[in-house]
């Protein structure tokens, strides 16, 4: 007796896992179409930062770690558009330039709207996307690489003139339809 309820304790682990496991995943077919209508938005759940110097500082607040904190909560976004790219991510580590940052709440974070920039994509043997996007009219960002697989999982890294570069991983979406009071105020 005690054989079975302990079987079926671990088969309804395993399903539980497994249910809660698909939750996150897209069709890959969905996912190819967003990549190649260029219509879709990148939704950031957690920041990796490469400056051990922020890692240990976000350590150092009471109650509180930095993995906690460099997780996110969906609201920072790169959402891409035939004609335009919205980026509002955070920005964790060292910047080069103190005039970036220094009295300009929006310099510490990545804020911007391209209107030209330039997208080459390729997919590998495996269905993995890889963007890569140069804006154009964008003073401090040089670059923005945005890896796609198949489960609609992405990791997106972000390369910069003034500061250190930085990753996040998230996943991708359809871009969601503005209400017509949000675009007129």
């Amino acid at each position: 007796m005690k054989k079975y309820i302990s079987l079926i304790f671990i088969f309804g682990f395993l399903f539980f896992f497994q249910s809660c496991s698909s939750q996150a995943s897209a069709d890959p077919k969905t996912i190819d179409a967003l990549v190649n209508s260029q219509e879709f938005t990148f939704y950031a759940q957690r920041a990796n930062t490469s400056s051990y110097d922020v890692i240990r500082i976000m350590n150092s607040i009471p109650n509180s770690t930095s993995s906690r904190i460099l997780d996110l909560n969906g609201n920072y976004t790169i959402e891409v558009h035939q004609n335009t790219m919205e980026v509002v991510l955070p920005y964790f580590g060292r910047t080069f330039n103190s005039n970036s940052t220094f009295g300009n709440p929006d310099g510490s974070s990545y804020r911007f709207t391209s209107k030209d920039f330039t997208i080459k994509k390729s997919q590998n043997k495996k269905g993995t996307w890889m963007l890569r996007i140069k804006p154009n009219d964008s003073k401090n960002v040089d670059e923005i690489n945005i890896e796609i697989f198949k489960n609609g999982k992405a990791y997106v890294s972000i390369r910069s003139n003034d500061r250190q570069p930085i990753t996040y991983d998230g996943y991708v979406s359809k871009n969601e339809e503005k209400k017509k009071e949000d675009l007129n105020p």
